[in-house]
């Protein structure tokens, strides 16, 4: 009777095994949501996509279209459903409440050695969280100066270089010298101001965000964090080099203004030289300036494009698989193209095509080597701090409804007690 028994348990086994066999015998499927919008840059991804799927028979990969404006909500819900793409595209910035929900997986022995020594280790810490990796820093886009180039050259000022940019007082000097007469020399788009603020302000020495030795961050709104926002405050409120009406701003809602020569200059993610090249009226003639420096130079914080393998993804090694081929050098400087923005990877960045001095590429590259992580990017509660404490506090003070003071308590004492929840 055991034997038996054991001889119906054995071909229960066996017959199992074999439809687990079949089942897989099939290829697997991996969903990659990708967030790229231009279309130069989904054409890019698409086309990436269908190579990999031509020369992988075992593994597929399916495009999916997601949306930046609605990215971290949606991700949050299909997490939390279980329905989350294997491959996740997103920003450094976006992943720490992510990575240390355990949302997403950790990379660090998934890849390549190629991939690790290829990007720069500045880049890595920007997903980089307690000890592990939890996504592949890929684009990446310096703010810059998009300038008139006529107006500049009529107005007799000095054009900055990467090698010898303004300072932040020249550049508010140089705005002020270019303004009159219902123009400005400047036009701030602010309707998201922290990122902007916040990055640009590490050329001053800005960090704001300060890590104690118990792990805690704290806010702190030093001098050097005030160089950059009150120079925009006084150039909108002191010098009238700039206009107010801007701040609320879209960097995209200020082209019009510019083309029609109602700006010197706009401060603009790289990206933006597209849509200026699709859109500039014949015979406009601009240029792409370094935008100024400070006590640590050209040092600008950056929040790089990402890729993520989902924490629940059954194919993780097959995942990571998929980001190496769309991160080969080759591939990475297409993504780069279509998207008008910078890799990470250094052999990407030697790319001819984009050290060409054609629509400021050369500029751009130029200022790759001084891209840091972004102050807030393993801050854990930053999106609430910025969404309900910094961003109402900073559009206040740049247009004028409350002073340095007002502003330096808003961000310290109601950030802190926000961050202070997320760290208990």
């Amino acid at each position: 009777m055991r034997t038996r028994i054991g001889t119906a348990v054995l071909v229960l086994l066996l017959l199992l095994a074999g439809c687990t066999s079949a089942a897989r015998t099939g290829p697997i499927t991996l969903r990659f949501q990708s967030l790229a919008w231009q279309d130069e840059s989904v054409a890019a991804n698409k086309e990436l996509v269908k190579e990999w799927n031509a020369t992988h028979r075992d593994v597929k990969v399916k495009y999916v279209q997601g949306s930046w404006d609605s990215v971290h909500d949606q991700l949050l819900t299909s997490f939390e459903g279980g329905e989350a793409p294997d491959i996740i595209h997103d920003a450094s910035d976006d992943l720490a409440d992510f990575a240390y929900g355990g949302y997403l997986a950790d990379l660090t022995g998934l890849l390549s050695d190629r991939l690790k020594s290829d990007i720069p280790q500045r880049s890595w810490r920007t997903a980089t969280f307690g000890q592990g990796i939890y996504g592949v820093p890929f684009l990446q886009e310096p703010r810059v100066l998009i300038a008139n180039k006529t107006w500049l050259a009529k107005g007799g000022v000095r054009i900055p270089t990467p090698e010898h940019p303004w300072t932040w007082a020249e550049f508010r000097q140089i705005t002020e010298r270019l303004s009159g007469e219902g123009k400005y020399g400047v036009a701030w788009p602010l309707k998201e101001p922290v990122s902007a603020t916040l990055n640009l302000s590490l050329s001053a020495g800005g960090q704001l965000f300060h890590r104690g030795a118990d792990g805690k961050v704290t806010v702190r709104f030093g001098s050097a964090d005030q160089v950059v926002p009150r120079t925009i405050h006084d150039q909108v409120n002191a010098d009238h080099s700039a206009p107010g009406s801007t701040l609320g701003s879209g960097g995209s809602d200020t082209l019009p203004g510019f083309f029609g020569g109602k700006y010197a200059m706009v401060p603009l993610g790289f990206s933006y030289r597209q849509q200026i090249v699709q859109q500039a009226p014949k015979g406009f003639d601009w240029e792409v300036l370094p935008a100024p420096a400070g006590a640590d130079g050209l040092a600008q914080g950056v929040s790089p494009q990402t890729l993520s393998v989902a924490a629940d993804s059954p194919h993780k090694k097959a995942a990571a698989e998929f980001i190496d081929f769309l991160l080969r050098p080759e591939n990475m400087v297409r993504l780069a193209l279509g998207d008008w923005m910078l890799p990470t990877g250094t052999q990407a960045l030697r790319d001819p095509a984009l050290r060409t001095a054609k629509y400021g590429w050369a500029t751009g590259t130029a200022l790759a080597g001084h891209l840091s992580p972004a102050p807030a990017q393993t801050v854990r509660g930053y999106p609430e701090w910025k969404d309900k404490v910094a961003t109402p506090a900073l559009q206040e003070y740049y247009s004028g409804v409350i002073g340095l003071g007002a502003l330096r308590r808003r961000l310290e004492q109601d950030g802190n007690l926000v961050l202070a929840r997320y760290q208990r």
